[in-house]
């Protein structure tokens, strides 16, 4: 899927630098605190890592706990026993005037204050029924915890593709877009099976690091100010589906805000230096480009004084999540500052 800050083209990238800086041996466990939508916890799984996992978003946990958690193939006994194939049922379904239809498609919007168009009516009303028979199944203890993680990541995935925003959710496209009217279809999301350990979280990073530890922390933390949970927020309710009160033109979720500090100037450097001080890990990697909040010379600063320091930089192209802004360039310097923790 689309999502900000993606770091999935340079995974070789973060690959080298571990190999350079830590040089692993033997098992290791790899921290991904800042994960998303787990792209860096899947290419270490399948590198053989231990993997601990965490996002404060909780679609992005919901489909770390659908893909990485994952250690053996789901197999759906239960309902396989009643000669239930997930997918085939799933695909199978009619449409349902839910949640998603009365308030994020043209129909089920045409008579309110606010018309919106995030999806075409039948796709709207077909993510409906499918996230609510997932929820049946687990109520009714049909699927296993792990399995009700997957079929959820499987839909993200899905209603993702079929869209009808640019990119992110801050907003919808005036007519649909030619994706937009092709009908959902839930398909199976690979997983890899490795024999080693898989813990997720839905907490925030400076709670959870004083809780856990490891040899690798790899920190790719917000760069600016936008936030993660206007860009997601309709993602974010399929996971919850919990009828959440909306307001405004794009439906967004009335909620204590999730603005992470990260995104503030003048708070963004304290939370930093709070995580390295407090980390119980080895080695730490910071991914951060040359237009974040935090000056480069400041990271140096703060990482220096918890250790051994060095910074690897490779010009980056930029993800553009709005195609008709004007940027000053097609390329970010995406920096990683590695610390060899004293």
């Amino acid at each position: 899927m689309n999502y900000i800050g993606s770091k999935y083209s340079i995974l070789s990238y973060i690959d080298e630098v571990i190999e350079d800086f830590v040089k692993p041996k033997n098992t290791v466990t790899l921290c991904d605190i800042f994960a998303g939508t787990g792209v860096v916890s899947k290419y270490f799984k399948e590198k053989g890592y231990n993997i601990i996992a965490n996002d404060i978003e909780y679609f992005s946990y919901v489909t770390l706990k659908g893909l990485i958690e994952n250690s053996d193939e789901l197999k759906f006994e239960k309902l396989t026993k009643k000669h239930i194939d997930p997918f085939i049922c799933l695909n199978g379904l009619n449409g349902k005037k839910g949640f998603i239809y009365r308030n994020y498609s043209l129909g089920g919007t045409n008579k309110k204050e606010f018309k919106r168009q995030y999806f075409s009516d039948e796709n709207a009303r077909k993510i409906d029924a499918i996230r609510i028979k997932i929820e049946k199944w687990k109520k009714k203890k049909l699927i296993t915890e792990l399995e009700y993680y997957y079929l959820i990541a499987c839909l993200i995935e899905a209603s993702d593709k079929v869209a009808n925003t640019a990119s992110v959710y801050e907003a919808f496209l005036k007519d649909l877009k030619k994706s937009a009217l092709k009908p959902i279809i839930l398909t199976p999301l690979e997983l890899v099976f490795k024999n080693k350990k898989y813990k997720i979280y839905n907490e925030d990073s400076k709670d959870l690091i004083r809780k856990i530890k490891g040899d690798i922390l790899y920190l790719d933390p917000p760069y600016n100010n936008r936030k993660y949970d206007t860009n997601y927020h309709i993602l974010e309710t399929i996971a919850l589906y919990d009828n959440p009160k909306i307001k405004g033109k794009t439906g967004l979720r009335i909620e204590d805000t999730k603005k992470s500090n990260y995104c503030i100037k003048d708070k963004a450097s304290l939370e930093l230096e709070d995580l390295i001080k407090n980390a119980k890990f080895k080695y730490i990697l910071l991914s951060y480009n040359d237009e974040g909040i935090i000056p480069i010379k400041k990271i140096e600063e703060i990482m220096k004084k918890y250790g051994k320091y060095k910074r690897y930089e490779k010009r980056h192209k930029r993800y553009k999540s709005d195609n008709s802004r004007e940027y000053k360039k097609n390329y970010t310097i995406e920096y990683i500052h590695c610390l060899e923790k004293e």
